[in-house]
């Protein structure tokens, strides 16, 4: 019964920015729960050295060089996947940026790339594979949300506006497609160790600061989110929709 709860046999993943930190480790944890996993990311270098890392772990891999920040190769990805590799299952929106600039040294351009990368992907990514899944029935739409859907931070505007987004972009699609099957939930991770925070993370003082913020005393290590992310993959799941989990060690709960 456990086995049939959360395998991931016989289901195939499509997960974003899975060239490194949270995308590759989710697309880790799918694989290893038995799932065939399409990554996708625009560094072609960066999509080959991690396919490397995955399959040496034994996973069953493919990859897909885009940028899904531009218009027309996102629009194109989903028609891209499935003429390769059929419509996935699962779809996990992992792929992000973070400019880090004070509301003053914030320009249009850098706004707008941040949202079409954090948000406009998500939903149009998503409905691009909707159809295959309403007609199986079955079909988990992952996002990943921030401690700034809650929170303001410093310098993040931009990030924080596309993250508070992304937590009722989740909502919305599971009120539109939850009734066939496809449930759409978020993982909000606290400090990861990852492109995005490395500029925190190199600093010995900071990490030692953002770890006081927990309840449970330290920063979170990529193999934390392996559990939820297979839960929210999994049959064990089918009840769970519209739900933003936070992964941050208590930092929230405080």
């Amino acid at each position: 019964m456990i086995d049939e709860l959360f395998s991931l046999r016989g289901k195939s993943a499509l997960v974003t920015g899975g060239s490194s930190g949270i995308g590759e480790a989710i697309a880790t944890a799918l694989a290893g729960a038995g799932a065939r996993v399409c990554i996708v990311a625009r560094s072609r270098e960066n999509l080959a050295a991690a396919s490397t890392r995955l399959r040496d772990g034994g996973a069953d891999i493919e990859s897909v060089v885009a940028n899904l920040g531009d218009l027309d190769e996102m629009l194109a990805l989903p028609g891209r996947v499935t003429a390769g590799l059929g419509s996935p299952d699962i779809v996990v929106h992992a792929a992000g940026m973070n400019p880090r600039l004070p509301a003053d040294e914030i320009t249009p351009a850098a706004w707008q790339a941040t949202l079409d990368l954090n948000l406009r992907a998500p939903f149009f990514l998503s409905r691009g594979f909707v159809p295959a899944m309403r007609e199986r029935g079955y079909g988990r739409i992952i996002t990943i949300a921030s401690l700034q859907t809650q929170r303001a931070f410093v310098n993040g505007i931009p990030y924080g506006a596309s993250k508070g987004g992304v937590g009722q972009l989740t909502r919305a699609m599971a009120q539109a497609w939850s009734p066939y099957g496809i449930t759409c939930n978020a993982i909000a991770p606290g400090y990861f160790p990852t492109n995005l925070t490395a500029p925190l993370m190199s600093d010995p003082a900071e990490v030692t600061r953002l770890a006081a913020q927990t309840m449970i005393g330290r920063n979170g290590e990529l193999r934390d989110l392996h559990g939820l992310a297979i839960f929210l993959a999994s049959p064990a799941s089918a009840y769970i929709t519209a739900q933003t989990i936070f992964v941050d060690g208590g930092w929230t709960g405080r």
